[in-house]
């Protein structure tokens, strides 16, 4: 071989790794919290690592940053937030942090539900306008997924095919899903479709399931409720003869508890609301608690364990 070709032949090798190394290398993303750091996984895939600035099992409606969080956003070339006020210290965050890129609304183009009611009882502190837990109908999750591919086309356009294939394979799993959870609540009289949860965090899932949910506080979890709203509620549940009373993982259970008793209520086990569980728990990814809370929902309609 003669020096020139032995010369492009190195020159090519050289080219060759260093675009596998510049491919290897993957976009940084940070996501608020656990249940959207799943979901840009699943879109992401290979090309991707996702930070989850509130973990599993944590609650991202009050949240405190910390002084890491906002390294981390610094190193970030995509920040998603959910929106609906859920996790509006996100963007003070990333002003704070001197972040440049792009910060993505998952909930845009999805219609909100406004905040309603919680079984009428008064609260200490202000609620917002409209419901954030929009993730709890399935049908909006596909609007989160095609937002995120989106997102990750734009800030890497040459994985365009890749994330547009993934969301649309974990699209059709989702459709899966909800026609799922659908069916399976038909098989269940309406008017035994009532439950107390914790905080007021399935309205959307009610809404779209025809589930009546009542809770013991509003969306912020963060809501003080009365004494003469927790005693309106329990008079409310025994005379609606609501049968099962759920627990939220990112909940104080001792007030459910308080309310399960005096109602004559049954308990009814665990559900998933604002944050998954850790890898090893029932509801590690968005998909395994849907179908986390859908057996424990029906389990506790049916007088099960839950």
């Amino acid at each position: 071989m003669s020096v020139r070709r032995a010369l492009l032949a190195a020159f090519a090798l050289v080219s060759a790794f260093a675009a596998g190394a510049s491919r290897a290398a993957p976009l940084e993303v940070v996501a608020s919290f656990s249940i959207l750091g799943d979901l840009v996984s699943e879109v992401g895939g290979e090309r991707i690592a996702v930070t989850t600035l509130v973990g599993p099992d944590a609650d991202a409606h009050n949240y405190q940053p910390r002084p890491s969080d906002a390294r981390r956003l610094g190193a970030a070339k995509l920040v998603v937030a959910n929106g609906l006020g859920f996790d509006s210290w996100v963007e003070r965050l990333a002003k704070s942090a001197g972040y440049k890129g792009r910060l993505l609304v998952a909930s845009t183009g999805i219609e909100p539900l406004a905040n309603a009611e919680t079984s009428g009882h008064a609260h200490e502190h202000a609620e917002p306008a409209v419901d954030p837990h929009a993730w709890q109908d399935v049908r909006n999750v596909v609007r989160y997924v095609g937002n995120i591919a989106d997102a990750l086309a734009e800030a890497d356009p040459a994985g365009a095919n890749a994330y547009r294939e993934n969301a649309a394979r974990y699209s059709a799993e989702l459709a899966t899903l909800d026609e799922t959870i659908r069916h399976t609540f038909a098989a269940i009289p309406r008017e035994r479709r009532k439950v107390v949860s914790s905080h007021d965090a399935f309205g959307y899932f009610g809404h779209a399931y025809d589930i009546r949910f009542l809770a013991a506080v509003g969306v912020s979890n963060q809501a003080e409720p009365s004494a003469s709203g927790i005693a309106q509620l329990i008079r409310q549940l025994r005379r609606e003869k609501v049968p099962v009373v759920f627990v939220e993982s990112i909940s104080d259970p001792r007030l459910v508890e308080r309310i399960r008793k005096e109602s004559g209520a049954r308990p009814g086990g665990t559900l998933y609301s604002d944050a998954l569980s850790g890898p090893n728990g029932p509801a590690s990814t968005y998909i395994a608690m849907m179908r986390h809370n859908l057996r424990t929902l029906i389990a506790g309609f049916e007088g099960g364990d839950g």
